[in-house]
């Protein structure tokens, strides 16, 4: 039997929480976490959501959120499988929530998130290769085809040798630590 999440305003959320009636659990990466999230949420990746441990909270609600509420609409069945009885979402998640005017903590020192520095990245090579073969060479349209090739795998395969690559910069060392 599939369990569905119940989904919650802004408002509504920000008083349970205030009343330390509920657990905010951000289903996001931890890099996305690091940079803007709702003060008093439990990380909780979704990446490695079964791995670990929720936090025992007898008697308080558990209502899960992300940044727009897609993840977690899309992952319903398998988080709200992982509480015993009924389970919450923040209805229109970090965004929503700061639409509705209610705190966010930002750390606008953490690197931005890694999806976000992918498409900076494959956008502006894709971008060169385009260039570079109208104005130098068609052989360097290669480098956009490359990139391309490489995108496509990823979404297939999930696994971007790209956002590897790119953990391995500096300033992407202290998120991954």
């Amino acid at each position: 039997m599939s369990k569905t999440l119940i989904a919650l305003t802004p408002d509504a959320v920000e008083e349970r929480v205030r009343q330390g009636h509920a657990l905010l659990i951000d289903i996001r990466e931890e890099d996305e976490f690091a940079r803007r999230h709702i003060p008093g949420a439990v990380s909780r990746p979704l990446s490695r959501f079964e791995a670990v441990a929720l936090p025992e909270m007898a008697g308080t609600d558990v209502i899960f959120t992300c940044r727009s509420g897609m993840r977690t609409a899309a992952n319903a069945d398998r988080l709200a499988g992982r509480i015993g009885g009924k389970a919450y979402v923040l209805d229109g998640g970090l965004d929503g929530w700061a639409r509705a005017g209610l705190p966010v903590a930002a750390n606008r020192k953490a690197p931005l998130e890694m999806m976000r520095q992918v498409q900076i990245f494959a956008g502006s090579l894709v971008l060169t290769g385009v260039l570079l073969g109208w104005l130098v060479s068609p052989y360097l349209f290669g480098l956009s085809a490359f990139v391309g090739a490489g995108l496509t795998f990823a979404g297939i395969s999930g696994f971007c040798g790209m956002a590897r690559l790119l953990g391995y910069l500096p300033w992407n060392r202290s998120v991954a630590a």
